[in-house]
């Protein structure tokens, strides 16, 4: 299936901005034999804020997973700045500047909110207190509830400590995997409210998500995937307007 802006058509540019994750033809899958990503590639620019978008099944997890060293790539690269990172274990990537924050099991919840961050400056504890500084600039609310356990919040709140837990690194790139899951419609807005704020805070963001249309609106550009490949891909208002994308998946994806 081909797509109405091809990735490649943008990457070559003279004046295209440096890449901080590429990915190059990407077949990875957790079974022997069994490919979730069947070719996938994928561009995000420096400042970007990609979405992925796609029917369930179609590897937009695996994707993420992937460029955090979850699962085996059979053959393509992964690339962060320019290095190969393919394989790399997920404390090496940490360290190399690439933040995961998975769809569950996010937080440590018998930890406060402020061993939480702590957690994720392990590698740099030195860089403790000006990394919190950042995060509650991000996260404001966060600031009065240091001490609070992370257990006794609410799923928006734990996306927050997640979030600010992956930024205490200050990474290249942050991936997010559904950060509006199972809230509801008021605290999804907010989740895509955070999303946008720490893009414009000079973190580069891929972002995968089932509210289509509501991802969509905020990429600067997006990538559908179906069957494990990258179907379609243009600006997320490109994506949003193109006939082909809204009669195949965003009358199935998302809300209005």
């Amino acid at each position: 299936m081909s797509g109405t802006a091809p990735a490649a058509t943008a990457d070559v540019r003279s004046d295209a901005p440096e890449n901080v994750v590429e990915l190059r033809e990407v077949v990875a899958g957790y079974l022997p034999g069994v490919n979730i990503l069947n070719g996938a590639s994928l561009t995000a620019a420096k400042g970007e804020l990609i979405g992925i978008i796609g029917p369930n099944g179609a590897g937009k997890s695996t994707m993420l997973k992937a460029i955090f060293g979850q699962v085996k790539i059979r053959s393509g690269a992964v690339l962060l700045n320019g290095e190969d990172i393919t394989g790399l274990r997920a404390n090496k990537l940490v360290g190399k500047g690439v933040g995961f924050v998975p769809q569950t099991n996010n937080v440590f919840p018998s930890l406060t909110i402020a061993e939480n961050l702590q957690m994720g400056a392990y590698q740099r504890p030195k860089a403790y207190a000006e990394r919190v500084d950042f995060v509650t600039s991000v996260f404001p609310d966060l600031a009065k509830r240091l001490a609070q356990r992370a257990g006794s919040l609410s799923g928006g709140e734990r996306q927050m400590v997640a979030m600010g837990r992956a930024l205490m690194m200050d990474p290249h790139v942050l991936l997010l995997d559904e950060p509006s899951a199972g809230l509801s419609p008021s605290r999804q807005d907010e989740a895509f409210l955070r999303v946008s704020e720490i893009n414009k805070a000079g973190v580069t963001t891929i972002m995968v998500e089932q509210n289509a249309r509501r991802c969509l609106q905020i990429c600067d550009r997006g990538y559908v995937l179906d069957q494990g490949r990258d179907a379609y891909t243009g600006t997320g208002r490109e994506l949003l307007n193109d006939p082909n994308v809204i009669g195949l998946y965003l009358g199935t994806l998302g809300a209005d």
